[in-house]
């Protein structure tokens, strides 16, 4: 049986004491690092207005390390398009691509503040996934995956500074594009059949550019759909939103219309993951999570990662345990081996074709040493 692939997911994470220039230094180490032990992919995230999380522009930081490195695949996971346009991400992975031919993943994420309308690829409402395909939250597969319970995360997104980001990305008076629609105009650009009233508007850089598209997804909804009906990949956010995992994958499952390009479903489920040479060593490793967990969830932005001893100093509340029990319960945590065995419960449950890890450990050192890790132990 072949080895399920491995790749990486990097918020470019900055730690307590450090500064925005260790952070992207760190990266560029890591994706290194990354490329000799064996993981196919490095992605970057785009988050805005968090002090601990600079990962602001993906194409930037895939410029950044694609001379650092040499075969690696590089990736957006993904452009949050509700504060861009079709044609300005386009031109950005046209201008990697066209030095790095073969190498880049176009990842496309909806972003917050888009209604939740579910749409085919014509542009016509279909309906949701069938109930009989969608696990109810808390539902857990016979392996003993955790799908935890749902949570509320009102507070985040009705926040002021989720206002404020929307604000202060998009121009005044603008309006974000239908998801559906931009991801045929990006998917038209590439191809170099994008038409506006009559006239053929030509990406470049971007037309032609040998890129593989995937849509972001952490529900069972508009994306898994668009994402199906274009016969595109997906990647499944099990790292952001577990409750929805297998209900997400599922919904895109049933949504898949074979290509010329793609024949078949084609999944990557990420995964929250720090390994250490024992489980005790790596749960002190990993003590800084819930507190940095708690502050992006607070809306108060996502605070520098902190040591262990900085983390035991942070006061709890039941309704602060409560708002990260999740991420908690499904961050896998351990020796090489415990970890191994959890991410292949994660992998037999959703049938993925590819698992993604993020890791955040305080040390860098300690980051790397978890990817070389778990490297080892998976892919032998």
């Amino acid at each position: 049986m072949a080895v399920v692939p491995l790749s990486v997911l990097d918020l470019i994470p900055v730690t307590s004491g450090a500064t925005n220039a260790d952070a992207i230094r760190n990266t560029i180490d890591l994706a290194r690092h990354a490329e000799q032990f064996g993981y196919q992919r490095y992605w970057f995230a785009e988050h805005h207005l968090n002090p601990g999380v600079i990962g602001a522009s993906p194409a930037v930081a895939m410029a950044l390390v694609a001379g650092s490195t040499s075969h690696i695949r590089l990736g957006s996971a993904g452009f949050q398009l509700g504060h861009r346009t079709a044609l300005s991400v386009v031109e950005e992975v046209g201008l990697i691509d066209a030095l790095y031919p073969g190498r880049i993943d176009f990842g496309l994420g909806r972003s917050a503040g888009r209604p939740p309308v579910v749409r085919s690829a014509s542009g016509d409402a279909v309906p949701a996934t069938p109930t009989s395909d969608r696990p109810a939250a808390g539902s857990a597969p016979d392996n003993g995956l955790v799908i935890p319970d749902r949570v509320s995360l009102k507070k985040l997104l009705g926040s002021p500074r989720v206002a404020l980001q929307k604000h202060m990305l998009l121009l005044p008076g603008a309006e974000s594009q239908p998801y559906t629609e931009q991801v045929g105009d990006i998917i038209a650009l590439l191809n170099g059949n994008y038409e506006f009233d009559g006239v053929a508007g030509q990406a470049s850089p971007g037309q032609g550019a040998d890129v593989q598209i995937w849509i972001l997804g952490s529900s069972a909804g508009e994306s898994a759909n668009v994402a199906g009906a274009h016969a595109l990949r997906f990647a499944a956010n099990y790292h952001v939103a577990p409750a929805s995992i297998l209900e997400a994958v599922a919904a895109y499952r049933a949504a898949f219309r074979p290509s010329a390009e793609l024949s078949a479903p084609y999944v990557s489920v990420s995964a929250d993951v720090v390994v250490a040479e024992n489980d005790d060593a790596a749960r002190q490793l990993a003590a800084g999570y819930a507190p940095w967990v708690r502050s992006i969830r607070n809306a108060e932005g996502a605070i520098k990662y902190p040591t262990p001893a900085e983390a035991a100093e942070f006061s709890w509340t039941d309704e602060d345990r409560a708002l990260v029990r999740d991420r908690l319960e499904t961050q896998f945590v351990g020796s090489p081996e415990t970890v191994a065995a959890r991410l292949h419960q994660l992998q037999e449950a959703t049938r993925a074709d590819e698992l993604v890890i993020t890791t955040i450990t305080h040390e860098h050192a300690d980051r790397v040493r978890s990817y070389q890790l778990l490297a080892k132990e998976w892919l032998g």
